[in-house]
């Protein structure tokens, strides 16, 4: 089994810097799980399907008070309700106006409560912390076609915990110009296991749409299922235009990932975004907060 590593933090609304293990669960975080026969068999959408079953039983309704207590989870700020299952409590939602989007037009929103990675080219020579193929934007849209418009362009490469809120909103107002469906498979993708398994972009279930956005032009906006997370749910209909901070989709259980790849000059990711991914270290950051900014 390869060895566990622990994930730096920093956390953008503390101004502090963490180390994180999901759930204390090690071997999530294992850096070869291409090696780990345990991982193997988590990736697989039948393990998925299974674990989901149990999690949306009355049973798992026991897990949630400690999962609370263990993580910190200010749960005055979402909706009071009485959740019956652990699934039911992964899919909380904020209070209205807990979370708020920007009003300048040219500033982006996080589109998710996670931990994000950016970059402000998607440079094939890139080698830290993600090796460079790992972000080629033809493997993970499907076709080079597809990905033509993202060449050289900004990055955010973003990653949910378990413990986050797992709805995705839209980072402006726009519409859906194309979108698919791709991969199978549901590794771990902290970027310890990104560095070791470069294909697990490319191999997980994930699915693609290209947004074109009022302010910051097309976006190719990828949602990637990832261990325990087989299931994105798209919530807002693909051929209605949508507004900015409105939900977009939702992930179901687990730990799931994000890739946004902009066009070349339209948009830049926040600079300390850009400055803690030069150290290998990812950036804790709510909804709303800003995470780049139209050039």
């Amino acid at each position: 089994m390869a060895k566990p590593v622990p994930l730096p933090v920093w956390d953008r609304q503390g101004g502090k810097l963490v180390t994180e293990w999901m759930g204390d669960h090690q071997a999530t975080y294992e850096s070869e799980p291409q090696r780990s026969v345990r991982q193997w068999v988590k990736s697989h959408p039948l393990f998925d399907w299974l674990y989901a079953a149990y999690e949306n039983t009355r049973w798992s309704a026991r897990e949630i008070e400690p999962f609370i207590r263990k993580y910190h989870i200010d749960m005055s700020e979402f909706e009071p309700i009485e959740y019956r299952s652990f699934a039911e409590f992964f899919d909380r939602r904020f209070r209205p106006g807990v979370r708020k989007f920007p009003s300048a037009a040219g500033e982006m929103g996080a589109f998710a409560e996670a931990r994000y990675f950016a970059w402000d080219k998607l440079d094939p020579e890139q080698q830290f912390p993600v090796k460079g193929h790992s972000l080629s934007a033809d493997r993970i849209l499907g076709t080079a076609e597809r990905a033509r418009p993202f060449i050289a362009g900004p990055v955010l490469l973003v990653r949910l915990a378990p413990v986050d809120y797992h709805h995705v909103h839209y980072p402006d107002h726009g519409r859906t110009l194309d979108q698919d469906r791709l991969g199978h498979r549901l590794w771990t993708v902290n970027w310890h296991a990104l560095v070791n398994k470069p294909d697990i972009l490319f191999s997980n279930e994930r699915v693609i749409n290209i947004l074109e956005t009022r302010h910051f032009g097309r976006l190719a906006f990828v949602e990637v299922g990832a261990l325990s997370v087989g299931r994105i749910v798209q919530v807002h209909p693909l051929d209605k235009p949508f507004q900015r901070g409105e939900e977009k989709s939702v992930f179901r259980f687990g730990g799931s990932a994000i890739v946004v790849l902009g066009e070349p000059g339209a948009w830049r990711p926040s600079d300390d975004l850009l400055e803690y991914t030069k150290q290998g270290i990812e950036t804790l950051v709510r909804p709303g907060e800003p995470v780049g900014l139209r050039a």
